[in-house]
């Protein structure tokens, strides 16, 4: 397996942690600032040139970027011209090596959660989801929507993806239920994803982004979604929780539901060897919240947490 962590465009205390953990491949999140040209070759080198002159190599994108994909998704009068300009990425990717992006298909509403501050050990936050306290937004998808729009989607790019050699792993809805309001989703069961990556499109260069936790909390068997899926998971979310799909936590990651070393050992032997990269962190005692889930200080210790399992794991 890769280790990897998330990095932002622009650098901050978790790209230190990240480099003092060991830390030297990047899942990279794109700048959405109206400046970056996603079909100009020099804004890449530029922005991969930063992560490069730190130590770290890019190696994934994530997410697919929002200012794009929330056009594609709900299939709006800007689709066309958002997915002309994903596919302007895909040789730029090419040129610098970076030859996976993750994208999901959650139109309207990305990933939510409902509270940020639930108690975890020693004084830490972390998120929860509890659908009694969800509050409808006024959007509207319905299914049916979603799949025509996906499909539309992945047939023209795909063909793209292909040239440059580029994969593209789709990430789970989260939380994986039916519905929020009037908004639907549809990936949010293994047989739903199957369907997405290999029902309506075959192809090398469509695949999963494996966050387990998502799996895991929409009462699939992890072991038998890892074997079934092991040669289209493209990036691994490792990441653990508590509950179901209705009502679920966060937790550190030596202290939830899912038992990590035991996943490990199965993505090992099935040979998945993609990026991994934690995810959904607890924020420390004392700390200052940037963003709920990817605060620094929890990600050193999962970021150590994931090592330890990598190394015992890979080095026996």
């Amino acid at each position: 397996m890769i280790l990897s962590d998330y990095f932002r465009p622009e650098h901050d205390t978790a790209w230190d942690f990240a480099i003092a953990s060991g830390v030297k491949h990047g899942v990279i999140r794109l700048p959405e600032d109206g400046k970056f040209d996603y079909a100009d070759r020099a804004h890449w080198d530029s922005l991969v040139k930063k992560f490069t002159d730190f130590g770290v190599t890019p190696v994934a994108i994530e997410p697919m970027p929002n200012e794009l994909h929330d056009h594609i998704k709900i299939g709006d009068a800007l689709r066309d011209e958002c997915i002309e300009k994903v596919i302007s990425m895909f040789p730029n990717m090419q040129a610098h090596g970076i030859d996976t992006i993750c994208f999901n298909f959650m139109a309207h509403i990305g990933w939510l959660r409902t509270n940020s501050d639930y108690p975890e050990r020693g004084g830490a936050k972390v998120t929860e989801f509890n659908m009694a306290d969800f509050k409808p937004t006024g959007a509207k998808i319905t299914a049916d929507e979603l799949w025509a729009n996906y499909e539309y989607f992945v047939k023209a790019v795909i063909p793209y993806a292909e040239k440059y050699g580029i994969k593209l792993g789709l990430h789970p809805d989260d939380p994986p239920v039916p519905r929020l309001g009037d908004v639907e989703r549809i990936m949010i069961s293994k047989d739903n994803i199957k369907k997405a990556v290999s029902g309506i499109i075959q192809s090398p260069s469509l695949g999963i982004t494996m966050c387990q936790a998502n799996y895991f909390v929409m009462g699939e068997d992890l072991e038998k979604v890892i074997e079934e899926f092991a040669d289209k998971i493209f990036m691994v979310h490792f990441r653990n929780t508590k509950g179901t799909p209705n009502h679920f936590r966060e937790t550190y990651h030596d202290n939830g539901d899912i038992d990590m070393a035991a996943i490990m050992r199965c993505y090992v032997k099935n040979g998945v060897n993609v990026p991994i990269r934690v995810d959904h962190v607890p924020t420390m005692a004392g700390e200052q919240s940037t963003l709920a889930g990817y605060d620094a200080v929890g990600r050193l210790f999962a970021i150590g947490y994931l090592k330890g399992i990598l190394d015992a794991i890979e080095r026996r």
